[in-house]
């Protein structure tokens, strides 16, 4: 809960003034991306979705906010004093003295509670029985690296390589990328690095790319599908994932969107054919479960690739055949959902039969109970925005691992996310 604030209109940088909650019909991750955090506390939009990436990317930056809030928030009058609960998505107007006592009083027990747990942040991430659980971050560039491993992280999850890709009339060539890759290995000075090979479609849209326009772009040419019909993006991108490879570090390459083994083999059989030609050592190949299939036939993928990481707002989407930035709905699609968790233990128990790791890189993993109950499932590595890193270990470490099994066996015989939220209130 952001100090109340004015609230403007996406307008410009000139018309943002200081303390501001900007209220918008819709950002798009680059514009989210790119605001100045000196002067917006807390943004707000009346359509997009928890789950959708402008809303990761505000918790990636840390910015309270309200999405799917409806039409009626364009209503409100520019400069209306305000106070934006980014934890319980509400947007108070004209508040009272006694509301704002309140809210600052709310602000001084948050701070506290996260000295706290700032305060024991570079402790490895493990359960209160010592049961190790890495912790990693979702960033998108080299200089990002550095606050991330401040904050507590013990590598990056997700390195999301779509933001070279954006805001500009061209496609990074080979070297720009190289460039790029290099850099985040030199900042992460030998931590792991898994590297996301391009992910667009859906809600990440690139105008030059010239995509054909779809009624349903989430369920049409995203992540590994567009790579296998666009050589031309993916194979400079993997000649200089292989290439930086050749300095030695740990590098990860990661494919999104899949849904069958023949995409996991010709994705291979390139990468295989690049790494050859470049001389390059063989890296791990893994893929992200955000398909039912993929979760589903876990355990036939299991020997054809080297982990797993589980993309749970794509996951919860198409599991509950939510969109995830319906106005209406987007608050329903909850990662908790125990059909989701049935998806995400399915692979878990798939990969064990294979000994692959399974990481989860969606939102519910910055979440300290979602943590809590993926740690219960068997997942081996969480990997989540920075601002949520600190919260998440201490809440691991106050719990045995034996306690959070017992917790996810009970969420898994819920029927709704709401019940699973009311069981895993114990946590707090």
């Amino acid at each position: 809960m952001p100090p109340p604030a004015a609230q403007r209109r996406l307008g410009g940088v000139g018309q943002i003034g200081p303390d501001t909650l900007l209220l918008a019909a819709d950002l798009a991750p680059s514009d989210t991306a790119s605001l100045d955090l000196a002067r917006v506390k807390g943004l707000a939009t009346a359509h997009g979705g928890p789950t959708a990436h402008t809303a990761i990317l505000a918790r990636t930056l840390g910015l309270p906010a309200l999405v799917a809030a409806g039409p009626a928030l364009l209503d409100v009058a520019d400069g209306s004093p305000a106070i934006l609960d980014g934890d319980a998505g509400r947007l108070y107007l004209n508040p009272s003295d006694a509301d704002l006592a309140s809210a600052r009083a709310w602000q001084q027990r948050q701070r506290e509670d996260q000295q706290k747990q700032q305060a024991e942040r570079q402790q490895p991430g493990q359960t209160a029985d010592g049961k190790r659980i890495e912790i990693a971050a979702n960033i998108n560039r080299p200089d990002q690296a550095a606050a991330a491993l401040e904050a507590g992280a013990e590598g990056v999850g997700l390195m999301r390589t779509e933001f070279l890709f954006l805001e500009r009339d061209a496609a990074p060539d080979e070297e720009e990328q190289l460039k790029t890759y290099l850099a985040m290995q030199q900042a992460l000075q030998g931590r792991p690095l898994i590297v996301r090979a391009l992910d667009i479609g859906g809600d990440k849209q690139v105008p030059y790319l010239n995509l054909p326009h779809e009624d349903n772009p989430f369920l049409g040419m995203r992540g590994a599908r567009l790579l296998l019909s666009r050589r031309e993006l993916l194979e400079p991108q993997l000649r200089a994932l292989y290439r930086a490879a050749k300095a030695g570090k740990p590098l990860s390459i990661m494919f999104p969107m899949i849904s069958s083994l023949k995409e996991i083999t010709r994705l291979k059989g390139l990468c295989e054919g690049v790494r050859k030609e470049l001389d390059a050592p063989p890296v791990p190949i893994g893929i992200m479960v955000e398909v039912p299939a993929a979760a589903l036939l876990a355990d036939q993928f299991a020997p054809y690739v080297d982990f797993f990481s589980i993309g749970t707002n794509d996951l919860t989407q198409y599991a509950l055949a939510m969109d995830r930035q319906h106005p209406e709905l987007a608050a329903e699609a909850d990662s908790l959902h125990p059909a989701v968790l049935r998806l995400i233990r399915q692979t878990v128990q798939g990969a064990a039969a294979h000994q692959r790791w399974v990481g989860v890189c969606g939102g519910i993993a910055g979440d300290p109970q979602g943590a809590a109950v993926l740690a219960g499932l068997g997942v081996d590595e969480l990997s989540m925005s920075p601002h949520d890193i600190a919260a998440v270990k201490a809440t691991l470490r106050r719990h045995s691992h034996a306690r959070l099994r017992d917790l996810a066996e009970q969420a898994l015989a819920c029927d709704s996310a709401e019940e699973v939220r009311q069981l895993l209130e114990a946590l707090a």
